[in-house]
């Protein structure tokens, strides 16, 4: 499950651009939380923090407890605006939560065991088709990855999204079919040398059938 990361936010006193403006003078990024069946709040969090969650990755699917005024809600980032510069955050929305919201997020693929992986260590090369998957979740049981574990799998074969296990009440947004998450495929130059014994095969066969013909 997503990791559940409590960061601390302030009511924002006004609103518009010269209140937005203020905020950041004082090293702090104006945001707001809507949804929930609540009227939405303008709030603002520490640039510091923001900042290094967002260095760590996954802030856009991971679960928050905002505190705000030492009231705790669960929320998840749907939008950090930045700035076209110097790529800092300057506004952020915070959509909230309740144990049976259900969510699009896109979760990244984790491939395992590629050292033991049996079409690798025979000179096979991992084709990443999709490193995320977008997923329907609820906000309760939201995975922080998906699992590939490649030990079994052969050369040639081709991993298909129902060959991961996903959680209780997750399902993904694609449904019309069965679609590719990666492959490992066989060196060019193996691929080459089967095609021309299939060729040398095939003519084989042409001959033979030639020489039945002339029998007659």
């Amino acid at each position: 499950m997503a990791e559940n990361t409590t960061l601390a936010a302030s009511v924002r006193v006004g609103t518009g651009k010269g209140a937005a403006r203020a905020a950041r003078r004082e090293n702090l990024v104006p945001g707001v939380i809507y949804g929930g069946g609540e009227e939405p709040v303008a709030i603002t969090v520490k640039f510091n923090e923001l900042f290094k969650m967002l260095k760590a990755g996954g802030f856009m699917a991971t679960l928050l407890t905002l505190v705000v005024e030492g009231k705790e809600q669960r929320v998840i980032c749907r939008g950090v605006q930045r700035d076209v510069v110097k790529d800092l955050p300057r506004h952020v929305d915070f959509l909230r939560l309740s144990g049976k919201s259900r969510i699009n997020l896109q979760i990244p693929v984790t491939f395992l065991n590629e050292e033991e992986s049996v079409g690798l260590k025979a000179g096979g090369t991992l084709v990443i088709v999709r490193n995320e998957v977008e997923l329907k979740v609820t906000a309760n049981n939201i995975p922080d990855h998906l699992e590939v574990d490649l030990a079994e799998v052969e050369m040639g074969d081709t991993i298909h999204m129902s060959d991961i296990t996903l959680p209780e009440g997750t399902r993904p947004m694609i449904t019309d079919r069965d679609f590719v998450i990666a492959s490992i495929a066989a060196p060019r130059g193996a691929e080459e040398e089967v095609e021309e014994d299939e060729t040398a095969v095939d003519a084989v066969e042409v001959v033979g059938e030639d020489a039945e013909g002339g029998e007659e």
